[in-house]
């Protein structure tokens, strides 16, 4: 649970509180102190994507004990498939007591490479913010970084859907999972989308949905194949979901999935081969409904828009193994990242696989890999 603090509501804490309204500091170079593995105590909620030209970036946020002020985000990358990763090349580091946490890569259809990250005063402020930087070059031997630029109230940790229209559809949520003295009454406490008509030039808010049970949201959209927006979304009972019949700005139809789900993230995309993947924890069989056990990851393929999955294939049986994220190579490969047991082993894992794979429920492809460590913390 995020610790914040409860201060009485002042002039001086809302200044204060204003500072996670400032670009954080964007740390390049060689990175050392607080941010070398072996001083790291913990880590987590990782993304991954793949430029153009084959390189492979992974971030997720660590800093101080746990989920606080003092966290950060880090961006690694690697020149061969995932075999070797550098050092930290970046760091996103707000001033004073602000934290940066959640983030999201993404490369856009015309190969630019947006890093998403969230920030907060404190824990949780009750507003929080979406952040981004884009690199226009992201296979250069030293990659250059915009200035920050924030979207809206939120945080944003699933990639943005692009539309068959061309526009862009980004899943930021609002929670209201977390109480804030700060900002009792904010409007728009949802899961919101955010819409982008000229490839990520200007964001404005579109809709936003609520339901029973809503936990931290972590939303993610698909566009079925007759133009109907689907929404999936994390609740403690399983996931949620919602459709949109007119690009995202109402929504209807909102209920349980009948997806089952251990209250944590999920990771849904559409794949080149129209099929959709989703990875998810796989459910015992004659598991208990109830059960919040964050094991068995597994990817599962639909080939009728989501009615019905296929028998997974268990990327990684063992316990707190958790928040998948991934993108699709263009001959049909697949990477996934996750985190395993941020606190005491600390690592940062990936899987490759293709289709066939999970079609078979285990590894037949020559070039699928499990288990591939990718960072390791405290070491």
């Amino acid at each position: 649970m995020y610790g914040l603090a409860q201060v009485p509501v002042t002039e001086k804490t809302m200044l204060e509180k204003d500072e996670a309204l400032k670009p954080a500091n964007m740390v390049t170079g060689r990175l050392g102190g607080r941010y070398v593995g072996k001083n790291r105590k913990w880590q987590g909620i990782p993304s991954l994507t793949r430029t153009r030209g084959g390189r492979l970036y992974v971030c997720f946020y660590s800093g101080g004990e746990g989920e606080g002020a003092e966290n950060y985000v880090l961006l690694k990358k690697s020149d061969d498939d995932g075999k070797t990763w550098s050092e930290p090349v970046l760091a996103i580091d707000p001033a004073g007591n602000v934290r940066a946490f959640d983030p999201c890569l993404w490369t856009a259809p015309d190969g630019r490479v947006f890093l998403f990250w969230a920030q907060s005063y404190g824990g949780f402020d009750g507003r929080a913010g979406c952040w981004y930087a884009t690199c226009e070059a992201p296979d250069v031997r030293r990659p250059e970084w915009s200035a920050p630029s924030r979207i809206g109230d939120g945080v944003m940790l699933n990639k943005p859907t692009v539309l068959h229209t061309g526009e862009w559809l980004l899943p930021v949520s609002l929670w209201k999972a977390i109480p804030s003295e700060y900002n009792p009454s904010r409007p728009n406490r949802l899961a919101n989308v955010y819409l982008s008509s000229d490839q990520g030039r200007h964001f404005r808010y579109l809709s936003g949905v609520d339901m029973p049970d809503r936990f931290y949201d972590e939303h993610m959209l698909v566009e079925k194949q007759d133009g109907t927006l689907w929404m999936l979304l994390r609740l403690k009972t399983g996931i949620g979901e919602a459709f949109s019949p007119d690009g995202g700005k109402t929504w209807r139809e909102v209920r349980k999935s009948g997806i089952w789900g251990p209250n944590a993230r999920f990771f849904i995309r559409r794949l080149r081969s129209g099929r959709l993947l989703l990875v998810n924890h796989a459910q015992e069989e004659g598991g208990d409904a109830s059960s919040g056990r964050r094991n068995r990851l597994a990817a599962f393929l639909s080939e009728d828009d989501g009615k019905t999955w296929s028998k997974p294939l268990i990327l990684d049986c063992r316990e707190d193994v958790s928040y998948p994220d991934g993108v699709e190579r263009e001959d049909g490969l697949i990477y996934i990242i996750y985190d395993r047991s941020r606190f005491e082993q600390k690592e940062i894992l990936m899987a490759k696989f293709r289709e066939k794979d999970v079609l078979a429920q285990q590894m037949v492809s020559v070039d699928g890999e499990l288990q591939i460590l990718v960072d390791k913390a405290g070491e």
